[in-house]
């Protein structure tokens, strides 16, 4: 018998996480368009851009324009992610409501991705919280590689539940743990986010997930199946690129659109209907010109399913 949320949060990271990973710049104005076209879809929380050195990430160097130019939408958080003390004091300076602190588990990948040992990374982790708390923003912690990285196998549950606790012991009390290679199975997933709620029962966990090998959607119920009420996508499915051994690996975000009609035809709440998120989803596929690949766009919804057979 499956033991589901009644009410789980879609959160929305395209503008960020999907828009950092394209190989080609999208002009300011169509980012404002973007958020805004997701914020009138009710998002609940979208991830507006971040606040990383130009050149590591320079499709994102607008971030304080677009952060002052987006049509706020009661009820909507808008986030922004942060790398380290310098990006967290850049980010505060402007009116977004959430920092986004980051981190990998993994620390072959940590020091190939951010070039920092997992004791630096937890302290930066610790400075960019006591920046934001101070200034009256919420924090949140994304965990990265935090069950299965490319070049240490799998990620004992442990060693992630131990970079919790000691983020935990900074004052961090909310955290994503993502799947970001999309090879995880939901066996982990279940026993990572259960041992979690387990240790942590004052703290919040969302998930992050991607696709690789047809996984994902069994890894989103055994999250929820843990106790998970949050969940991160990326409209049309942009996003989500890693660095593997040998280059970047084609592991995709899981498109929001696909996460909110999964969850609405099992009955939980998203507060966004799979017509407005599928509608939103072609808007902005169609805006910034790329192919969208959630399988909402290329099949429609149950009920569309259902008119063909009739």
């Amino acid at each position: 018998m499956l033991s589901l949320p009644s009410k789980v949060t879609v959160v929305e990271v395209g503008p960020r996480d999907g828009l950092q990973s394209l190989d080609h710049w999208i002009e300011t104005d169509l980012k404002v368009a973007m958020v805004d076209r997701l914020s009138d879809a009710g998002f609940p929380v979208v991830e507006v851009s971040s606040f990383v050195h130009p050149k590591v990430v320079p499709n994102l160097v607008d971030a304080v324009e677009v952060i002052s130019r987006i049509k706020r939408r009661p009820g909507t958080v808008y986030r922004a992610l942060v790398p380290n003390k310098r990006g967290t004091l850049n980010a505060i300076e402007t009116d977004i409501d959430e920092i986004l602190g980051l981190m990998t588990v993994s620390e072959s990948y940590l020091a190939k991705n951010q070039n920092m040992t997992l004791d630096e990374v937890i302290n930066v982790a610790g400075d960019c919280f006591r920046v934001a708390d101070d200034a009256g923003r919420d924090f949140i912690m994304a965990m990265g590689v935090s069950m299965m990285c490319p070049y240490d196998g799998v990620i004992p549950i442990d060693k992630t539940l131990g970079c919790v606790r000691r983020l935990r012991d900074l004052g961090i009390k909310r955290f994503y743990l993502a799947a970001s290679t999309g090879v995880e199975t939901p066996d982990h997933v279940h026993k990572l986010f259960t041992g979690a709620f387990d240790e942590f029962p004052d703290c919040e966990f969302g998930f992050h997930v991607h696709e690789k090998m047809g996984f994902a959607a069994a890894n989103v119920l055994a999250a929820l199946q843990a106790g998970v009420t949050m969940i991160e996508g990326s409209i049309c499915g942009i996003g989500g690129g890693m660095v593997f051994p040998g280059g970047t690996g084609s592991v995709g975000n899981l498109p929001s659109e696909d996460i909110i009609n999964y969850l609405n035809v099992m009955g939980i709440e998203t507060g966004i209907t799979s017509e407005a998120a599928l509608a939103a989803s072609r808007d902005i596929g169609e805006m910034l010109g790329i192919e969208i690949t959630s399988r909402l766009a290329a099949v429609g919804t149950r009920d569309d399913y259902l008119q063909h057979g009739a």
